[in-house]
């Protein structure tokens, strides 16, 4: 901070002339005497800043809260997609008709209740988030019980009418009826057809004439036979062979074009 005000009488010096002398002490007392009334010069200083202006050192900030957390109570009728629950690791899991989001979101995959519960058969300390499709269901399903249909469909008892039997199954206008030998056969059709099928198939007529237009017309198909794949592949990578031969006989007399040289620029 000093250094300017004693370069400050050599520069006032260096403007003004002064008379030689031997002795250096004449000289500034010369030069401060010739500045003593002149203007004294203007110094400009710039303030660096003394803290870092991001970074680390600054420290964390409090930013804003993410809004984690359950966002579905237990039993809450949730459909696809809907978030259940936000977290940060793996404090759930996905369990029935669940699935994890990239941030370990846990969201549904069908419609149907929220459930909170443990399965020791897969993880004796996991906790597990669940969707079950009735109200009542409790999870986690037994492990070898039938799981149901997930095509957004409900289920309805249907009564059977008084001309049907029952352990018929009835097809558009044709009935399939099961006489317990292993074959079914199909009740007379309104022209006054009897159709006949194995066990536990069922089909329109119109699909049955379709299926016999082949044999009315006399129409034969040749019968595939499997040969040996072993000798084919060895006639292939003989006729490979043969075809690079052939290839390098009619280059052998060719002389190769010589690539024009580039020219240069000036």
């Amino acid at each position: 901070m000093l250094l300017p005000r004693i370069l400050a009488p050599v520069r006032a010096a260096a403007k003004t002339p002064l008379t030689p002398s031997p002795r250096v002490l004449d000289v500034l007392r010369q030069a401060n005497s010739a500045t003593a009334h002149a203007p004294s010069p203007s110094l400009s200083f710039v303030r660096h800043a003394t803290h870092q202006a991001q970074g680390r050192a600054n420290g964390a900030k409090d930013g804003p809260g993410k809004r984690l957390g359950a966002k579905k109570a237990g039993g809450e009728y949730v459909i696809p997609g809907n978030i259940i629950f936000r977290q940060r690791g793996t404090a759930w899991f996905p369990g029935e008709n669940c699935k994890f989001g990239r941030d370990h979101c846990i969201f549904a995959t069908e419609s149907g209740y929220v459930r909170y519960y443990r399965d020791p058969s897969l993880h004796p300390d996991r906790q597990y988030i669940g969707v079950a499709l009735d109200k009542d269901d409790k999870l986690p399903y037994p492990q070898n019980a039938a799981r149901k249909r997930r095509l957004g469909f409900v289920a309805i008892r249907q009564e059977l009418s008084a001309n049907e039997k029952e352990g018929q199954t009835v097809v558009a206008d044709l009935r399939v009826a099961d006489d317990g030998k292993g074959s079914a056969s199909v009740q007379p059709t309104r022209d006054g057809r009897t159709l006949t099928m194995g066990k536990g198939y069922a089909y329109r007529q119109a699909n049955w004439d379709i299926g016999r237009a082949a044999e009315r017309a006399n129409v034969q198909v040749k019968q595939f036979v499997p040969g040996d794949r072993w000798t084919a592949w060895r006639k292939s990578q003989a006729r490979k062979k043969l075809n690079v031969e052939r290839k390098k006989l009619r280059t052998a007399g060719k002389k190769s074009a010589k690539p024009k040289a580039r020219k240069r620029g000036p």
